[in-house]
């Protein structure tokens, strides 16, 4: 039986049919074309050592052989010249992507601190969605007795359609966690708990106290 990942699957058999209905043909569905992962240098631009660790990581992230970024033209202020390294860089397509994106959604950004919902804000007004990781440590793949410098990355999704809102349908229907999704389920959470706390404080009142049930025992006096 021929592998499939598991959210190409999902795509293939329930993405479609969910979209297909606001399009005349179902080739019109957008779709995701690649991931970009790019991840900058900055300071360690003289470190041979930190450049070749910021290229594994980058390759064991992935799961592909990543590529050094080079300047295009000397920078005297930042002491750079023509074709020195300032970055690594992944392109993913296809099953590599697909399977990508799913370690992303499930084990990834449930890991990053202080996480409360991905911004709908880095769209790029052509259909492309680009958000950071600050730490390369929220990856499972990267273990921190190991890094030795904490870096972050920008990672870029790619989709076939122009329309940022036909994106933003798309990328929620494969699970990405939204910032208004996140919220919403959180105000559910909140509504339930206060409604739970009201019904016990409903349930206190109704109960007799002590004193009471204690002088309504009492026998008369003679």
């Amino acid at each position: 039986m021929e592998y499939i990942p598991r959210l190409k699957k999902k795509y293939q058999d329930e993405v479609v049919n969910n979209l297909k209905i606001e399009y005349k043909s179902v080739m019109q569905v957008p779709r995701l074309v690649k991931i970009c992962l790019n991840q900058g240098i900055g300071s360690s631009l003289s470190d041979k050592k930190q450049i070749e660790a910021a290229q594994h990581e980058m390759t064991v992230i992935a799961g592909q052989k990543a590529k050094l970024t080079k300047a295009n033209k000397d920078i005297s202020n930042f002491k750079l010249r023509k074709g020195m390294p300032v970055g690594v860089m992944v392109t993913l397509r296809g099953d590599k992507m697909y399977e990508f994106l799913d370690r992303l959604i499930t084990s990834t950004i449930p890991r990053i601190r202080d996480f409360n919902g991905i911004s709908e804000k880095g769209f790029d007004g052509r259909g492309n969605y680009t958000f950071g990781i600050k730490e390369q440590i929220a990856f499972p793949e990267i273990s921190i007795d190991k890094v030795s410098k904490i870096t972050g990355m920008d990672i870029t999704f790619v989709t076939s359609t122009d329309s940022d809102s036909e994106s933003l349908s798309l990328l929620k229907e494969l699970g990405f966690p939204f910032k208004s999704n996140v919220e919403n389920k959180e105000k559910k959470e909140i509504i339930k708990d206060d409604k739970l706390q009201k019904d016990e404080v409903l349930d206190d009142n109704e109960k007799p106290e002590i004193d009471d049930i204690n002088t309504s025992k009492e026998l008369p006096k003679k």
